[in-house]
Formats: C-alpha cells, structure tokens, sequence
C-alpha cells in the first residue's frame, strides 16, 4: 500500500511509528525539514520537506499513485485543502484531521465526501469519549465493546481487595469453561501477553475479556463492588475535549467545569447550555477553591488543560482529597509510564487515540476495528475470519499461535463467546486478538484473504 501522511507533528509522527512496522511505501510531508527528520528518525520511511498545499510536491511525493492520503498538520484548513487536491490527482482515500465537532455530524459527511474528503477525524471527541467511557464506570481503568457489546473487554487496576486473583498461575484462574479470560497484563512497563504459567500480582493492570453478564461477577472478584457510581464530576480546563466530554456525558451526571480564563468562562457558559454543567472562574489547582466546591463528595476528577505536568499533579492532589476516580490528558508520551507509575487512574493521550482510529484503515487483514491500549505496549482488533484461512482450518490450540498473540473471543451471528484451545473458528466469525504491537503484522497469515494481497478497511 502507498500512503501519503501529510505533517510531522504528534500524531503524523506517532502514526508514521505504527505503520513502519508494516510493508508499506510511506511517505511524510513537512515544509520544516528539522521537524520532519525528528519525527521520522529511525524509522523506514520517505520523508519529502514540501508543503501538503503545493500541487508539485504532492505529485513528487507519489499522491496520484496513492492508496491512502492522511493529513494531520495542526491546521484544520490546510488538512482539508490538501486533502481535496490529493483526491483530485487521484488518490484513492482521504482522511483529514479536523477541529469542528460540526463537520462530523451524519447530514454532512456526504457534503465533504463529494468534495473529495473520504473521513474525518476529530481528535478531541475521539478523546471525549474515552474520558466519559471511563468515568461512567470508575472502577475500570479502560472498558472496550466489542460488535456492540457482544464482548466487553475491562482494563482494571488490581489492589489489595483481589486477594482471590493471586497466588495462582492463569491456567487455574481461567480453565476452559471460565466466563472471562485474562488476555494481557501491564506490570511496570512491560506488557505481557500471558499463558497459561503467568499469574497476576498486586499492583498489574489486568485486561479481562468476558460478555456483559458477567462484568458483574469480575467486579465483585478484584474487590470493587463498592466503588460509588459516579453522579458529580470535575473537570479542570475549558478547552475542546472539555467541552465535547460534557456534551456526551449521560444525564444522571452534574458536573463542574473550572477554567482560569474568564472570557473562555463566558464562552464554555454560551456553549454549555446546561443546567447540569457550572462554569466556574479558577484555578483547577487551588485546594481551597476544590474543597469549596465540593471536589470531597464528588466522585470523579478530569485534568485536561493542555499541560501535561499540571494534569498530573493536579490528580494526585484530587486522590489526596478522597476522589477515588481520576482521569489526566497526558500529551506528552514520555509523561505516560510515570503517570501510569504514580496511580493517576485513567491516562488519555490524544495522538495515540487519533492514530489508532486512522490506522485501522491500513492492516493487510480484513480488520473491524483495531484498539490501541495507551498504557501497555499492545493491540486488540476484530478480525473477520474468511473461508479458507489459516484460523478456520484447524481448532486453536493446533494454531501454532506466536508468543505475544492470544485469541480472547469471538462473535458468531450476533453472540459473544470466550475462546479457548478446542474452540473451532469458524467463517464469518468475529475474532477478537490481542498482540504486542510488534508482533501485529504476524497476523496476516493467520486472517488474511485466501489468495493473498494487500487490502485495507475504511470506515
């Protein structure tokens, strides 16, 4: 596949990182030459110093030939723009990255697309969405369905109340006829995907897949059944993904907005036109100012101005007052292995979240949807299996699997199910695998179309 990324910034460059790992011709567009060798350094690439506008540098760069066209560059403008001329010179997909809620609504998707921008990404909902999934349930570090539901797939942090989990190698914690299975583990800053001989400690980060029925029954085993929903939240900051993260938050939830800036005060007022949402003029770090407002019976806390360090410390002083639930935007992806370290809670990182949604659009493998997990070096996908692959040809545990590779589960006309050794995967099955991020590419032997070839999933 030829795929074109236009900007160098952080996702263009976090992007470029995945897909280096892929037999793609990758090509990365940027005018400023010292930018672009940054973000590309090290990684087998084309890196070409133009801008995404200029109709001779998108033709240098191959644009007419490409499969894929991806602009990322901090301007929203200048993403579309370069995206209608890379469409017109005969690109076969576009993606722009936007910064307008509005232009993803259904009734104007077939506007854009006619003017020659195949799919939008909004970073900043993208962001939303995973914060209000994770304050809906605060007992879960990262809750993912699965073909709507069908499976569910829980990241949680384990304490000293899951004493049943410990002690005890996985083979004998899940057997066969388990309604969950232990798919990945996060222990400092490795990322296991276990067999049957590892075990869980105090302190992991345990994925869990199972179906709904059972998300009862897992609360109850790592010792949070009495984690309070949660009905107030805070939020701290008043940018973008602050405002689309109240737009989506259910209607059981009162939250209170802080933001320094009184004049973006009075704009988040007009904006959020909400009974249910305070705008309040402050300083988010101001303990004084928390406690009056109530930060002791509220039940979760969201750090997400656009400073990483603040966000942080921010958190661990919301932990330190009794919030059990906090959720930091960390930017800056060296921050996230010592946030993850000082028990922030939920960490949210905007590039790697951007960057998971597009390259879903580019694995060689009949892909539904690909999800990267922000604090664990590791990727779950839906894969479709086709007649006449690999996977369907003999049950899993003749497979062969790689170390590093597990199948958790599978839906079959509509139902979810768990995966074990004797399990037979069948045509038309969704498959649900969970691999080191280096070892994704392994997969397309196993899913792959019969007859072979590169081809890639857009939605």
């Amino acid at each position: 596949m030829k795929i074109i990324i236009a900007g160098a910034g952080a996702v263009g460059s976090h992007l470029a990182a995945l897909l280096s790992k892929e037999n793609h011709d990758i090509v990365v567009l940027d005018p400023d030459i010292e930018k672009l060798s940054k973000a590309t350094d090290g990684l087998d690439v084309m890196t070409l110093g133009v801008s995404p506008t200029s109709i001779s540098g998108l033709k240098e760069a191959g644009t007419p030939q490409a499969d894929l066209f991806i602009a990322v560059t901090p301007s929203e403008t200048r993403n579309m723009t370069c995206c209608i001329l890379a469409h017109s010179l005969g690109a076969k997909k576009t993606v722009a990255r936007i910064d307008n809620a509005e232009y993803i609504e259904e009734r104007n998707l077939e506007f854009f697309r006619q003017m020659g921008i195949g799919s939008l990404i909004y970073p900043e909902m993208l962001a939303a969405q995973e914060i209000v999934n994770g304050v809906r349930r605060s007992w879960v570090r990262q809750w993912w369905e699965v073909h709507e539901g069908a499976l569910i797939i829980l990241g949680i942090k384990l304490r000293e109340e899951a004493t049943a989990l410990y002690d005890q190698q996985l083979r004998d914690l899940c057997p066969p006829d388990s309604p969950y299975h232990i798919v990945a583990i996060k222990r400092d800053e490795a990322t296991i995907i276990p067999g049957g001989f590892d075990d869980l400690r105090l302190g992991d980060i345990a994925y869990f897949m199972t179906t709904k029925k059972f998300v009862p029954n897992i609360r109850q085993l790592v010792g949070k059944e009495n984690y309070a929903d949660v009905k107030r939240l805070m939020i701290m900051g008043g940018g973008r993904i602050s405002v689309q993260t109240c737009h989506l938050l259910p209607d059981y939830m009162e939250a209170k907005l802080i933001e320094q800036d009184l004049s973006r005060c009075h704009q988040l007022a007009d904006l959020l036109d909400n009974d249910d949402i305070m705008v309040i003029n402050g300083d988010g770090r101001d303990m004084a100012l928390l406690t009056e407002e109530g930060i002791r019976q509220t039940q979760a806390f969201c750090a997400l101005t656009d400073d990483t360090e603040e966000n942080i410390l921010a958190c661990l002083a919301a932990k330190r007052m009794g919030v059990r639930k906090t959720v930091a935007l960390v930017e800056n992806t060296e921050y996230i292995t010592m946030a993850e370290k000082l028990d922030i809670g939920t960490i949210i990182n905007k590039k790697a979240i951007a960057a998971s949604h597009i390259y879903q659009m580019m694995l060689a493998a009949d892909v539904a949807s690909v999800k990267s997990l922000t604090i664990a070096d590791a990727d779950v996908a839906e894969f479709v299996a086709v007649e006449g692959s690999l996977v369907t040809s003999c049950p899993v545990m003749k497979l062969g699997l790689p170390k590093g590779i597990t199948i958790g589960g599978l839906v079959r006309n509509g139902v979810g199910q768990l995966v074990n050794g004797r399990t037979q995967i069948l045509p038309g099955d969704h498959v649900v695998v969970f691999s080191r991020t280096a070892l994704f590419k392994e997969l397309d032997h196993l899913f792959g179309k019969p007859k072979g070839g590169l081809f890639s999933i857009f939605h």
